[in-house]
């Protein structure tokens, strides 16, 4: 029976990433490391594009043969390597995950901390199950009730890292939402966006979590050219971003795509309310929808 290939995941694209930025770093050819590893050529040019395995206990040898002595770097690539295919609680519902969705999950649950720039929706770890239900529907337009249904479960269960994650501390969550999200309108179930409101007052006291609106008449920023997402993991794994858009997500790891939108989100924390003013708006607001 032929071999199926590995497919990339984002753990295989960090730990691909990781190793060709140190080989680089080091100055040395693909051939050579693989040589030096006594591998095949291929092995190591399929690890760096995330289509093949990397042993754990090569790791600490394969940072020898680069140079590499940071320890740092070692615990890091021995966890993406030992973890690079493992799958978690979603695994449930792989019907419905598709594996850019896996990946998002992945990151949420293996990151330090999330910056995420909402424009059209409020984020999916702040929504309550019915806004996720409206708005999956509204947008899923393939998806059966049922499948809708169970994604508004993982939508809800992904919210658990908000609060308790194993071995790891709880998430942290900076989220800049615009404010004509607050102003969504849900004919049949118009309770929906009280509820929604209630539940981003009641997140936003979590010390973890931080919630600013973006004002209706806010100046120019670069907001304006859709909706993302940036992953911030600790030394030396890459940040990655996340760009969402109607047929799903993207991702990039590391380098100028990862600087060009973290400028870009610091310039649009500067457009929004501060803290405080956002959480005042959203208290004025769930007054008068009460």
């Amino acid at each position: 029976m032929a071999t199926l290939p590995l497919v990339p995941t984002v753990r295989r694209r960090q730990l691909g990433g990781l190793v060709r930025s140190f080989r680089k770093k080091a100055g040395m050819s693909g051939d050579a490391v693989a040589k030096a590893m006594c591998w095949d050529p291929g092995k190591l040019s399929r690890i760096e594009n995330a289509r093949g395995q990397l042993n754990p206990k090569d790791v600490a040898r394969l940072l020898d043969v680069m140079g590499v002595t940071d320890p740092a770097a070692l615990a890091a690539m021995e966890a993406l390597a030992r973890d690079a295919g493992k799958t978690g609680w979603w695994q449930t519902y792989s019907g419905v995950v598709a594996p850019s969705y896996a990946d998002l999950i992945s990151l949420e649950r293996d990151a330090d901390s999330v910056r995420e720039w909402s424009p059209l929706l409020i984020p999916g770890l702040l929504q309550t199950d019915g806004y996720a239900r409206e708005a999956i529907s509204s947008h899923a337009l393939t998806r059966t009730t049922e499948e809708v249904a169970a994604l508004a479960e993982v939508r809800v269960t992904r919210q658990s890292v908000l609060t308790t994650r194993p071995e790891r501390s709880p998430l942290k969550l900076r989220a800049v939402i615009c404010e004509s999200v607050l102003h969504q309108r849900f004919a049949v179930q118009p309770e929906i966006m009280n509820d929604q409101i209630t539940r981003l007052i009641s997140r936003a006291t979590l010390p973890n979590v931080t919630i600013q609106i973006m004002p209706l008449d806010s100046t120019p920023h670069p907001g304006g050219a859709g909706a993302f997402s940036l992953f911030g993991f600790p030394h030396p794994m890459p940040d990655v971003v996340q760009i969402e858009n109607l047929k799903g997500s993207s991702y990039a790891e590391g380098g100028e795509d990862v600087t060009l939108f973290d400028d870009a989100f610091n310039l649009i924390v500067g457009s929004a309310l501060s803290v405080d003013d956002s959480l005042a708006l959203l208290k004025k607001k769930e007054r008068s929808s009460s």
